[in-house]
């Protein structure tokens, strides 16, 4: 896991300058992380949950870039 935060952070920190001035000296990351297992369900039954959430209204405001 410490393998693919740095990468990533490393990777995101070159393509977003913002990111690279913001966090200079600092972890991207937090030092923890979350891993679960679904059980014995298909990737059907799990796409179909995630679909029949109900999903909040998108903020038009809210932009992000760089």
């Amino acid at each position: 896991m410490q393998a693919i935060k740095g990468k990533t952070a490393h990777h995101l920190m070159q393509d977003f300058r913002t990111l690279n001035r913001q966090f200079w000296g600092r972890h991207l990351w937090a030092r923890g992380y979350f891993a679960a297992s679904s059980g014995n369900v298909t990737d059907e039954m799990i796409a179909k949950y995630i679909e029949e959430q109900d999903v909040e209204p998108q903020d038009e405001d809210f932009k992000c870039s760089e």
